[in-house]
């Protein structure tokens, strides 16, 4: 599948093809990549779908302290860089009864200084920034996927998101993956 570029109200929404968990990690390295301190990330889709897998190749991008695993049950992690870069901060909205209750969690005390990802933020995390990156992430029945990458706002105007071409399969490069043993 190639990628796909369509612009809906007035955005433009990037498509992008990840065939496995591994291409879903270089995705999240290639985002590291793009991103900087004050950046939110906004991760949709249903249960299963990869919103944590994109972020475990986020957190090796960014060179990030700790194994970044689904923060479901306590709500926010916070990963400290070990290359001096931004901390990422890894936030599950699921449990969360909306909008009044991710400001119960002080994300804009975090959020200048590192790199902010909101699982099942849909709906919930958008008033936390003017300037975010949207992902939005279909899970298909042969396990790959398509990535809705939509840039919002200033920050992310003009910046060239990764395409398929980008992302190599981390299992496919002999790059460990976060979860395998050994």
């Amino acid at each position: 599948m190639t990628d796909v570029t369509t612009t809906a109200n007035a955005s433009t929404v990037h498509a992008v093809t990840a065939a496995t968990d591994g291409a879903m990690r270089a995705l999240g390295r290639a985002l590291a990549g793009l991103s900087r301190p004050g950046d939110l990330l906004i991760l949709s889709g249903p249960l299963g779908a990869g919103k944590t897998t994109l972020t475990q190749g986020l957190g090796r991008g960014l060179g990030v302290r700790g194994s970044v695993t689904s923060p479901t049950f306590v709500i926010s992690r916070i990963h400290p860089s070990l290359v001096g870069g931004p901390s990422l901060v890894h936030v599950d909205a699921y449990r969360l009864g909306g909008p009044d209750e991710i400001d119960d969690i002080d994300l804009d005390m975090t959020l200048p200084d590192s790199v902010t990802v909101v699982e099942w933020g849909e709906g919930v995390a958008e008033g936390l920034s003017d300037d975010r990156l949207e992902i939005r992430i279909e899970r298909h029945p042969d396990d790959g996927r398509t990535v809705h990458l939509t840039p919002v706002g200033h920050r992310w105007a003009g910046v060239a998101l990764p395409t398929s071409a980008d992302i190599a399969d981390e299992g496919a490069t002999g790059v460990p993956d976060e979860n395998s043993e050994g």
